[in-house]
C-alpha cells in the first residue's frame, strides 16, 4: 500500500511533464481562412452631404426688423406662403395717407367733370350764341341807319343809338370770352386726372413697400433652411430662409482619388444617415467629379450622385455615409481583405501547404469592404494565414484554426 501511495504522484508529475513537452515542440496555432469562389460586390465606402436638387433662396426686399416667422424649418409650403414678417407701422400708415391723397383728387376730378364749372361753361357757349347774333341783327341796323342818315331820311340820334347798341354788345361779348377763357375747362381736367394719376400710383408704391413686409416663398417646396429670427434686424437683400424640392436630393459624396477610376455614371449608391438608425436611401452616380481636391488629409473626387428621398426624411445639409456598387464578379475568387499582406515591395499571402507557410504573390481585382477577388496566386480551397500577433515567415510549421 505504501509503495503505491508513493507510486501515484509520481506517475501524474510524469504524465502532465510529458504533456507539456508535446505542448512545446507542437507548431503554433494560426487562424486561417478559405479561399472560395462567389459573387464579389465592390462596394467603395465613404461620406459626403446632401443638397436640395432644386432650390431658391429668400431675401428680404427691404430692411427691417424681423417681427415674426412664420414657419419652421423642414415645413412644406406652397407658392406664395409667407414666410416672415418684418415691422409694418411706417408702411402701413403710407398706404392710409397715400389712400386719402386718392380720394381728394378724385373729388376734385368729379368736381370738374359733373357739375359746378362745367355747368358755369355751358351757361356762357349760350350766351356767347345769344350776344353773336344780337351783334349781327345791331350790325346791319348800324348800317342800314347809316345810309338813311346820309339820305337825311333819319334823323343823327338814331345814328347814334344804333351805334352804342353795337358798342353795348361787344362789351358783353368781350367779357364772355374773358369768363370762357379764365375757366379753361379742360386743362383743369387734365391736370385733375394727373393728380389722380400721381396719388394712385403713390398708393400702387406704397402698397408694394407694405407688402414687401411680409416675405413670400418664390416656388413650392421644402423650408430647409431658416436663418431668420424673430427680433433680429435684416437688411435689404438678406437671406432669410432656402426653399427647395427635396423629393430628390443632389448629394455629393468624397471618393478618394485611387478609387476614381472605379466611378462611372449610373452606378447604384446606398445612403445611411446616423441620425436615423436602420434607414436607407437609394440613388445612382449623376456624374464623375471633373477634379480632385483636398479634404482635410485625404484628396477625393466630388461624386454627384441623385438621390430619392420620398418621404422627406433625409434633410438638405445632412452629413451622411455612402456605399457604391462599383462593380460586381461573379464566380471571383475570393480570400478575407484582411489575409493580404506586403512583403518589401509585393503584395501577396502565407498560404498553408502540409502543414507549412509558403509565401504566395497576388493579383488583386475588384474588391469589397472585407473580401478580396484573387486573379494570381492562390486557388479556391486553399487556406490563407488570416491576421496574428506572432510572425510569420516562409517555411513556418503551423497548426491552423478555422473561426
Amino acid at each position: 500500500m505504501k509503495r503505491w501511495l508513493i507510486l501515484v504522484p509520481i506517475l501524474v508529475v510524469a504524465a502532465v511533464a510529458v504533456w507539456f513537452g508535446a505542448r512545446r515542440s507542437a507548431p503554433p496555432e494560426v487562424p486561417f481562412g478559405k479561399v472560395k469562389r462567389e459573387t464579389l460586390v465592390s462596394v467603395l465606402a465613404t461620406n459626403g452631404r446632401t443638397e436640395p436638387l432644386d432650390w431658391s433662396p429668400v431675401h428680404a426686399l427691404r430692411a427691417g426688423r424681423i417681427a415674426k416667422v412664420a414657419v419652421e424649418q423642414g415645413q412644406t409650403v406652397a407658392a406664395g406662403t409667407v414666410l416672415v414678417v418684418l415691422g409694418n407701422e411706417d408702411a402701413a400708415a403710407a398706404v392710409a395717407s397715400s389712400q386719402a391723397r386718392v380720394e381728394q383728387a378724385q373729388a376734385e376730378l368729379a368736381i370738374l367733370t359733373s357739375g359746378g364749372r362745367a355747368a358755369e361753361l355751358a351757361q356762357i357757349e349760350s350766351n356767347l350764341q345769344r350776344l353773336t347774333a344780337e351783334r349781327e341783327a345791331a350790325a346791319k341796323s348800324l348800317a342800314s341807319t347809316e345810309r338813311l342818315v346820309r339820305k337825311q331820311a333819319a334823323p343823327a340820334v338814331e345814328l347814334e343809338t344804333a351805334q352804342g347798341k353795337l358798342a353795348g354788345i361787344d362789351l358783353q361779348l368781350s367779357a364772355e370770352k374773358k369768363r370762357r377763357e379764365a375757366l379753361v375747362m379742360q386743362a383743369d381736367v387734365r391736370a385733375a386726372r394727373a393728380k389722380v394719376a400721381e396719388a394712385e400710383s403713390g398708393l400702387a408704391q406704397a402698397k408694394k413697400r407694405l407688402d414687401e413686409v411680409s416675405v413670400r416663398s418664390p416656388r413650392a417646396g421644402t423650408v430647409y433652411d431658416l436663418p431668420a429670427r424673430p427680433g433680429a434686424w435684416a437688411n435689404e437683400g438678406e437671406l432669410l430662409a432656402k426653399v427647395g424640392e427635396t423629393s430628390k436630393l443632389r448629394v455629393i459624396v468624397h471618393v478618394d482619388e485611387p478609387d476614381l477610376g472605379k466611378i462611372k455614371e449610373g452606378l447604384p449608391v446606398t445612403i445611411t444617415w446616423d441620425a436615423t438608425s436602420g434607414k436607407e436611401w437609394s440613388g445612382v452616380v449623376h456624374r464623375a467629379p471633373s477634379q480632385v481636391v483636398a479634404l482635410g488629409t485625404r484628396m477625393v473626387g466630388e461624386v454627384d450622385t441623385l438621390v430619392e428621398n420620398p418621404g422627406r426624411d433625409l434633410p438638405p445639409g445632412a452629413n451622411i455615409n455612402a456605399r457604391i456598387r462599383a462593380q460586381v464578379v461573379e464566380g471571383a475568387v475570393t480570400i478575407p481583405k484582411s489575409a493580404l499582406r506586403r512583403v518589401g515591395s509585393e503584395l501577396g499571402v502565407f498560404a498553408l501547404k502540409g502543414g507549412v507557410l509558403e509565401w504566395r504573390k497576388v493579383v488583386i481585382g475588384a474588391s469589397s469592404e472585407s473580401l478580396a477577388e484573387i486573379r494570381e496566386g492562390v486557388k479556391e480551397g486553399e487556406s490563407v494565414a488570416l491576421p496574428t500577433e506572432m510572425e510569420l515567415k516562409p517555411a513556418l510549421q503551423v497548426t491552423p484554426v478555422y473561426p
